[in-house]
């Protein structure tokens, strides 16, 4: 029996995944720094325990941002008479506290050119979730900081799509921003694009608190010579250059909804591969690490890289975003290698795989994909397309009926032959001079550097 059919037959009827998914939600909100992060994080030392990982739990120190009260108000004088009116909205992360009361200026997408056209100074700049059709992918903290270069006095990101779901999503990465910042829903979007243009006045208010804080980490290992030849931290007792392959998801959710998708199906997949992993052929050690603080800034991430020496790691495998939608797409991230494995992999398993090669900074394989290693992040793709935006991610919709229990199985299978075909296999590592040129031609660059995420060494 071959391993595919193997794995396969093992995940067919495996209660963990649902049972899982489960508990990492009842653990409660997961934003990171928080008590729900910390039980998600026990949940992960377990069940990489369960698979023989001989898991290892690392705190980190953060700046941890709290959610307070959100006010937002219009103001304007019409047909001689007051209109006043109160949305909801909710604090961005790391949004620091204010009180702004300021005309609202739309700029539409929140693009460079929008921005500037519309003179966003000293006003509230309005823009929504979605990227322009046929354009790049534009990142929140991209807009928020072109509005802030700007001069906006405040930040409203309104929804693209109706649903009264307002968005979150965090500002800066690991610290507070400039100015107030607010999601709102895409119809008080369109009630305040209206009010936009009849020079009427926003009061926004946010209430929030920054602080010293503590976020952890999760790492184990399986692999040849487990627990001798090869540790978590990546170091060797026998063999001190040893390569291998590293699979991460972060464990962390946004507070304002269970976090199912986002990133609760990403280390689902992660702890049940862990369990197919650890009765595969593996050629090399297999590194898992569950992390923390991904959605306020890679921060898991990044103290994870510090703790590795990038020489050592064949290949980063980020799962973030697989096992939300039935066909699993692969970001590769400049790296063929990498593409032509999982569409050979993925296609021997009788599965479609998506390739996308467009490089982003946005997600955990960040802090070793800028010094070269080879990055697979694994994504899912709906069957109507890609989508324009994150669907039900980042908002309150991001629930537990939202998954699909065989899309869960189908993927940690996946990532599972995935990972074991590159524990057998050498790919060459990324030139950071390509994935800057290609950053550069994508135009990726100015929204890059107003995110304040564009490397320093780059410069």
């Amino acid at each position: 029996m071959d391993e595919t059919t193997r794995v396969a037959g093992r995940a067919y009827d495996d209660p963990f995944p649902r049972r899982f998914l489960t508990a990492l939600i009842e653990a409660g909100p997961r934003l990171g720094g928080s008590p729900g992060e910390r039980r998600a994080a026990d949940l992960v030392a377990e069940a990489f325990d369960e698979a023989g990982a001989d898991p290892e739990t690392r705190p980190f120190d953060i700046r941890t941002w709290s959610r307070g009260d959100a006010e937002l108000a219009v103001r304007l004088e019409r047909d001689d008479r007051t209109v006043e009116r109160s949305f909801e909205a909710i604090a961005l992360p790391y949004s620091p506290p204010g009180d702004v009361r300021a005309p609202v200026t739309d700029v539409g997408h929140g693009t460079p050119d929008e921005t500037d056209e519309a003179a966003v100074a000293g006003t509230v700049a309005l823009a929504d979730t979605a990227s322009p059709e046929g354009e790049s992918y534009i990142h929140r903290m991209e807009k928020y900081g072109h509005a802030v270069e700007a001069g906006a006095a405040a930040f409203v990101f309104a929804h693209h799509e109706p649903g009264q779901l307002a968005p979150t999503g965090t500002l800066r990465f690991g610290h507070e921003g400039a100015v107030p910042a607010v999601g709102v829903s895409y119809e008080t979007g369109e009630w305040l694009r209206e009010y936009a243009g009849e020079s009427a006045e926003l009061r926004l208010r946010v209430d929030a608190t920054t602080e010293d804080g503590v976020s952890h980490n999760v790492v184990g290992t399986l692999g040849p010579d487990t627990g001798a030849g090869a540790q978590s931290d990546g170091s060797a007792a026998s063999d001190d250059t040893e390569e291998g392959v590293l699979v991460v998801a972060h464990l962390d959710a946004h507070d304002i909804a269970e976090g199912a998708l986002d990133n609760g199906c990403g280390i689902t997949t992660v702890a049940t591969a862990a369990r197919y992993l650890a009765d595969c052929n593996l050629g090399c050690p297999v590194w898992l690490a569950g992390v923390g603080c991904e959605e306020t800034g890679l921060l898991g991430a990044e103290a994870l890289a510090d703790s590795l020496d990038p020489d050592r790691v064949r290949a980063v495998v980020n799962v973030d975003g697989a096992g939300r939608h039935r066909d699993l797409r692969a970001l590769t991230h400049g790296s063929d290698a990498l593409g032509e494995l999982a569409e050979r992999v993925v296609g021997d398993a009788g599965q479609p795989c998506h390739v996308s090669e467009t490089p982003h900074p946005y997600s955990d394989h960040w802090p070793f994909l800028r010094t070269g290693v080879p990055s697979l992040q694994l994504h899912s793709q709906p069957a109507s397309g890609h989508e324009r935006g994150r669907g039900w991610g980042h908002t309150a919709a991001d629930t537990r009926d939202k998954t699909d229990a065989r899309t869960l199985r189908d993927h940690a299978v996946l990532t599972t032959l995935l990972v074991a075909a590159l524990t057998h296999e050498s790919v060459p590592r990324v030139d950071t001079d390509d994935i800057r040129e290609t950053l550069v031609d994508a135009g990726a660059e100015s929204g890059m550097r107003a995110a304040g995420v564009w490397p320093d060494g780059w410069d």
